[in-house]
C-alpha cells in the first residue's frame, strides 16, 4: 500500500538507551553473521566508560578503550574470504581478568548487501495470506540448503532522533528457513553465489511496505526538501502533546471539506438524503479494484441497516475494516470518529439512542491521498455487532452507495496527519533502521522502492538520489554501488514514477536500475515474479561491483532523431544486439505537433529503433511502454529488457 499518513490513534515513544555497565555490541553483530572481505571492519558498541575493550576473529586482535559516554570503535583489518566457521570474540576489562565478554559462534567472511525499501523488498519467499504466492517458492526454498547465506532480519522501527541500536538477528539460508528471507534478496543472493562459489553472502534486510523514501533519508538530507518541514514539525508536536495534535488536525481537516469537498457542504452524512443515483461498488474492496482509476480525493460510501429484534436498547460497535487512507464515519447524522491510516482497523462505538429501528444509514467520507482508495481489506473486521458482546452481526459486506465528491488535482492538498510512531514520516525509518546499522561493512545496496512517491514523481527524480548521497555519506565508505528496481507495471503506478527512476539512475554514479517491464501484474501492486529481479539485481553487482565485463542493463534511452516521416531512437546497453523476443517489437508511439499518440510500427537497426505510423506524416515526438501497465518487448541478447521512456519529457 501506498500512504504518506499515519496513525495518531497511538502514542509510540522512540527508544532510547541509557547507560549502563552491560558490554553490548552494535546491532549487526551476531551469531551466524557474515562480515563483509576485503575492507577494513568497524567494530562498535558501549561499556563501562574507560573500560578496555579488546576484539579477536581468528588471528587479529585489536584493541580500543570506551570513552567518556561508554561509546568504543575499533578496526579489524581486512579479510580474505572465509566460510570456515569461527568465533567472533569481544572482551570488556582486563584480559587477563575481564569482567564480560560477548562470544558469537559460526561467522563467515564475505559479501554484504543491504536489502532496503518497501513492501516488494519485505515480501518473503514464503507463502503469506492475501497475497499471490511468490512464484517458484516452493521449488526454491526445498533446495535452499545454502549453509554460506545468511540474513540479517532488521526489526520495524521508528524513531525521531537516530538511534544506536535495533533489534535484529541473523539466519542461515535452508529449506526450513527460506521463506523467511526477502524473495528479493534470495534470488539475488543464489545467482551471486553461483557466479561466485564459495564465497559467503550476508543479505541485511531492512525493509517497511508502504513507506515513502523521505522516511528512509536523514533530517540533514531532507533539508533540501523545505515541503518536508511541515511533516517532521507535526511529528514532534504530537510527541510532546498527542491530545492537542490531534485535535489540530481534526479542526484543519474539516476546515479543508468544508473549503473543498461538496459532500461536506451539502450534508451527505444526513440520513434523509436522497441518494438513489448515486453509484454501487463492492466493499469491502478498493475502488481502482472496481474500476474508478487514477482517482484521488473525497468519495462518500453511504449503506442502510435494520436493527434485529431487542437491539434497540444495546450501544453497538461499528467495525469498517481499512479504509484508504481517512475516513470520517457518522451514523444517521451523528458523527462517529475520525482515523487517519489506510491499514488501521476501523471500530466505532454507537451509543443506543441514536439508532432507530429501521433504515439507520452508515455514512463514510474517504478521503483517499494517492494510489489505492476506499473501504477496504477482507482480512478487517467490517460489520455491526452489539457492545455488550453478544455474537450475532449485522453484515455489512456487499454493494454501498458511493459519490465521487472532489478530485484532489485542483485544489490545495488536505491537511498532513500528526503522524506519532508511525513509519511515513521523514526520517524515522532512517534512524530506526539504517543508523542502528552503520558503519556495518558492506558492498553495496539494492533497493525497492517508488510506489509510495509514485504521486510525486518530479520530486522523487530529486529525492532519490538524495537519499543514494544520504546513505552512502552516513556509511563513508564512498559510492559504494547502489542497485535499485524500476517498478513494474501495475494499474495505480503511473509512467512518470518510471521516468524519475531512469532519470535518477543516469544522474548518479556507481548506480544500476533493474527494469521489470516483463515481470509486473496490472492487478497487484506485488508482482509475484521476484526470481527475475534478484538474478538481474545479481547481474548488475557481478558488473558494478566486481568488474565483471558482462551485460547488466537493458537497452536504454539516449535520443530521437525526427525526419522522412518517422523517428530513430538510439539505444545504449545494446550487448550483443537488439531483439524482439517472438519476433515483433511493441510498445512504441508516435505523435506529430497535435500531440496525439498513435500506435507504431517498429524495427531495429542496429543501435537504433526505426520508429513510424501511418496516421503521423511529420513525428515530434516518440513513446515506449508509456502507460501504468506498461508493454512492450524490446529487449538485447542478453535478455534484459528496456525502460520505458519519453522523448517529449518537459525539462
Amino acid at each position: 500500500m501506498l500512504r504518506r499518513l499515519a496513525p495518531w490513534l497511538s502514542f509510540i515513544v522512540a527508544s532510547t538507551f541509557s547507560l549502563h555497565a552491560e558490554l553490548r555490541l552494535g546491532s549487526p553483530f551476531g551469531d551466524h553473521m557474515v562480515l563483509q572481505q576485503e575492507m577494513p571492519l568497524p567494530v562498535w558498541g558501549r561499556a563501562v566508560p574507560g573500560e578496555s575493550i579488546t576484539v579477536r576473529f581468528g588471528a587479529h586482535v585489536v584493541r580500543t578503550t570506551a570513552d567518556a559516554s561508554g561509546e568504543w570503535r575499533a578496526t579489524l583489518p581486512s579479510l580474505a574470504t572465509s566460510a570456515q566457521p569461527r568465533d567472533f570474540v569481544v572482551v570488556a576489562g582486563p584480559e587477563d581478568a575481564p569482567r564480560e565478554h560477548k562470544v558469537f559462534r559460526d561467522v563467515l567472511v564475505g559479501e554484504v548487501w543491504l536489502c532496503g525499501g518497501q513492501s516488494n523488498m519485505e515480501r518473503q519467499l514464503g507463502p503469506r495470506q492475501g497475497q499471490k504466492p511468490i512464484v517458484g517458492w516452493a521449488e526454491a526454498a526445498a533446495a535452499a540448503t545454502f549453509p554460506t547465506v545468511r540474513q540479517l532480519y532488521v526489526s520495524q522501527s521508528t524513531a525521531n532522533e537516530p538511534q544506536a541500536f535495533v533489534d535484529a538477528t541473523w539466519s542461515v539460508c535452508s529449506p526450513a528457513t527460506a521463506h523467511d528471507f526477502t524473495a528479493v534478496g534470495f534470488f539475488f543472493a543464489r545467482a551471486l553465489q553461483q557466479a561466485r562459489p564459495g564465497v559467503p553472502i550476508g543479505l541485511i534486510h531492512t525493509s517497511w511496505g508502504g513507506t515513502p523514501a523521505e522516511a528512509w533519508t536523514s533530517r540533514g538530507s531532507l533539508a533540501a526538501f523545505p515541503e518536508f518541514t511541515e511533516a517532521i514539525d507535526l511529528a514532534r508536536r504530537a510527541v510532546a502533546d498527542p491530545e492537542a495534535a490531534r485535535v489540530e488536525y481534526l479542526d484543519r481537516l474539516e476546515a479543508w471539506c468544508l473549503a473543498h469537498d461538496p459532500g461536506t457542504q451539502e450534508g451527505w452524512s444526513d440520513p434523509d438524503i436522497d441518494d438513489t443515483s448515486w453509484t454501487e461498488l463492492p466493499v469491502p474492496g478498493l475502488w481502482e479494484d472496481a474500476g474508478v482509476s487514477g482517482w484521488d480525493g473525497v468519495a462518500w460510501y453511504r449503506r442502510t441497516f435494520d436493527l434485529p429484534t431487542g437491539w434497540d436498547r444495546s450501544d453497538l460497535v461499528l467495525d469498517l475494516a481499512a479504509v484508504d487512507d481517512v475516513d470520517t464515519t457518522w451514523i444517521n447524522g451523528i458523527q462517529l470518529g475520525t482515523t487517519a491510516f489506510y491499514s488501521t482497523q476501523r471500530s466505532y462505538r454507537i451509543p443506543a439512542e441514536v439508532l432507530r429501528p429501521t433504515g439507520n444509514v452508515v455514512a463514510v467520507r474517504v478521503l483517499d491521498t494517492g494510489g489505492g482508495g476506499g473501504i477496504w481489506n477482507e482480512q478487517r473486521r467490517l460489520g455491526i455487532t452489539r457492545a455488550d458482546g453478544e455474537s450475532a452481526t449485522i453484515p455489512l459486506a456487499g454493494a454501498w452507495r458511493v459519490q465521487f465528491a472532489r478530485e484532489l488535482a485542483g485544489v490545495p492538498p488536505p491537511p498532513e496527519a500528526p503522524m506519532v510512531g508511525g513509519p511515513n514520516v521523514p526520517s524515522v525509518l532512517h534512524d530506526g533502521m539504517i543508523a542502528p546499522l552503520v558503519p556495518y561493512a558492506l558492498r553495496g545496496a539494492l533497493f525497492y522502492q517508488g510506489e509510495s512517491n509514485a504521486g510525486r514523481p518530479a520530486q522523487y527524480r530529486r529525492l532519490l538520489p538524495t537519499m543514494i548521497a544520504d546513505w552512502r555519506r552516513t556509511w563513508g565508505a564512498g559510492e559504494f554501488p547502489f542497485l535499485f528496481v524500476q517498478i513494474a507495471p501495475y494499474q495505480g503506478q503511473p509512467p512518470e514514477i518510471r521516468e524519475a527512476q531512469f532519470l535518477a539512475w543516469k544522474e548518479t554514479h556507481n548506480t544500476a536500475m533493474i527494469v521489470t517491464i516483463d515481470a509486473g501484474d496490472a492487478e497487484d501492486i506485488h508482482p509475484a515474479e521476484k526470481r527475475p529481479v534478484g538474478e538481474r539485481l545479481a547481474l548488475a553487482a557481478r558488473a558494478l561491483a566486481y568488474g565483471e565485463s558482462i551485460a547488466y542493463s537493458g537497452p536504454e534511452y539516449v535520443s530521437a532523431e525526427f525526419g522522412d516521416g518517422r523517428a530513430t531512437v538510439r539505444f545504449n546497453h545494446t550487448a550483443g544486439g537488439m531483439v524482439a523476443p517472438g519476433g515483433v517489437l511493441t510498445g512504441f508511439t508516435i505523435a506529430g505537433a497535435d500531440g496525439v499518440f498513435h500506435p507504431a510500427e517498429a524495427t531495429i537497426d542496429g543501435t537504433c529503433v526505426v520508429v513510424s505510423a501511418p496516421e503521423v506524416s511529420a513525428p515530434v515526438a516518440v513513446r515506449y511502454g508509456w502507460a501504468n501497465v506498461a508493454e512492450g518487448t524490446l529487449f538485447n541478447d542478453a535478455g534484459l529488457p528496456a525502460s520505458p521512456f519519453r522523448s517529449d519529457r518537459p525539462d
